[in-house]
């Protein structure tokens, strides 16, 4: 394994016990019966454990979307053409996805790198990280070579570092390409054991042929390539995508960084059992946004052991489910911040008299 990789993997520590424990403490003592705000507490908690502040503020929020692209599309697997990839890149720079309009309603910076689109991007805001242009076709052979898998994860890390010093505390995983869902199922069927016909959706919205067509091409991919399923990296080099490594990167750099990162959907979640098994604390960062409609989410979910804030049948991806979660991530930090104590109000706390 790259050096740089593994000091970054070395880096990542458990959350800060003490912290959680005063975030539960202070909880306790708001004007509320005990629990009583469900899941935004355990929200609350999670936050100020893996920040280390038990009443946690995200000034600045950034969506990290990477781009690339898929060899496996001259196979067939998605209802559109790979180029998409390439004209949906200039649509967000832009600010036209709809990623752009939901971080902006969140108060969140949307953050697009190129990891590897199939062409010479160039766009003022477009960070170039470029390792190749993109993947070879998995169902002939590997996507890429184990140095680009191990490139790709640190150019993520890395966009994470140069976020972090730009004042970024909290980030949400997003992606682009044309292919990744399939790209995405391989990888989730070979680090789990779970069979194609399970994992493997609609994507882009495939009919029933291209879905047959879709399992046919994951289950071709995986037997040609026999990925190594204690290897996350052998993984990613023989049946991932350069986005989906990257997005492992970003989840191991907020990790190291001590910030939460929320998990979008499918392809976020594939990335996601890529991080945790190069380095199994950094499932302790990982916040799980929504619960995806594409039909191998759940799985990927269970396999995390994570719950989702929301069900919103969403399945477009580029991090969108996890921009709306952030409304939530404020409320519960808004909570530990702003709601007076029992003794502050007055109020009886159900064991005695008033506090005073």
């Amino acid at each position: 394994m790259n050096d740089k990789l593994r000091q970054l993997i070395d880096s990542i520590a458990q959350p800060d016990g003490v912290a959680a424990s005063a975030a539960s403490a202070h909880l306790d003592q708001l004007t509320k019966p005990p629990g009583s705000l469900g899941k935004l507490e355990s929200l609350a908690i999670q936050l100020a454990g893996i920040t280390g502040v038990d009443k946690p503020e995200f000034d600045r929020k950034t969506v990290m979307v990477m781009a690339a692209d898929h060899g496996v599309c001259e196979e067939g697997v998605s209802a559109f053409p790979a180029e998409v990839t390439q004209q949906m890149l200039y649509n967000m720079l832009s600010g036209g996805a709809a990623i752009n309009v939901l971080a902006r309603h969140a108060g969140a910076d949307v953050q697009v790198v190129d990891v590897g689109v199939n062409a010479d991007v160039s766009h003022p805001s477009l960070v170039n990280r470029k390792v190749r242009m993109g993947t070879s076709n998995m169902a002939k052979g590997p996507a890429m070579l184990r140095t680009e898998a191990e490139q790709a994860v640190l150019a993520g890390a890395e966009a994470v570092a140069e976020a972090v010093k730009g004042g970024t505390r909290l980030f949400v995983t997003g992606e682009l390409g044309i292919g990744n869902t399939t790209a995405s199922a391989a990888v989730v069927c070979a680090l789990t054991g779970l069979e194609p016909e399970v994992i493997v959706g609609r994507g882009t919205g495939v009919d029933s042929v291209g879905l047959t067509r879709k399992i046919a091409v994951v289950c071709r991919a995986l037997d040609v390539n026999q990925p190594d399923a204690n290897d996350a990296l052998d993984v990613l080099t023989k049946v991932g995508g350069l986005e989906i490594a990257a997005l492992a990167g970003v989840i191991l750099g907020a990790a190291a960084h001590r910030c939460p990162v929320v998990l979008d959907g499918f392809i976020s979640g594939a990335a996601a059992l890529a991080a945790r098994a190069l380095a199994p604390a950094s499932a302790a960062y990982m916040l799980a946004s929504h619960a995806s409609d594409e039909r191998g989410h759940a799985a990927v979910l269970r396999q995390l052991k994570v719950e989702p804030m929301l069900h919103l049948d969403m399945r477009l991806g580029e991090g969108t489910g996890g921009a709306l979660s952030l409304h939530l991530i404020d409320a519960a930090c808004r909570i530990m911040r702003e709601m007076a104590t029992f003794a502050d109000a007055g109020v009886s706390d159900g064991q005695g008299a008033a506090q005073r």
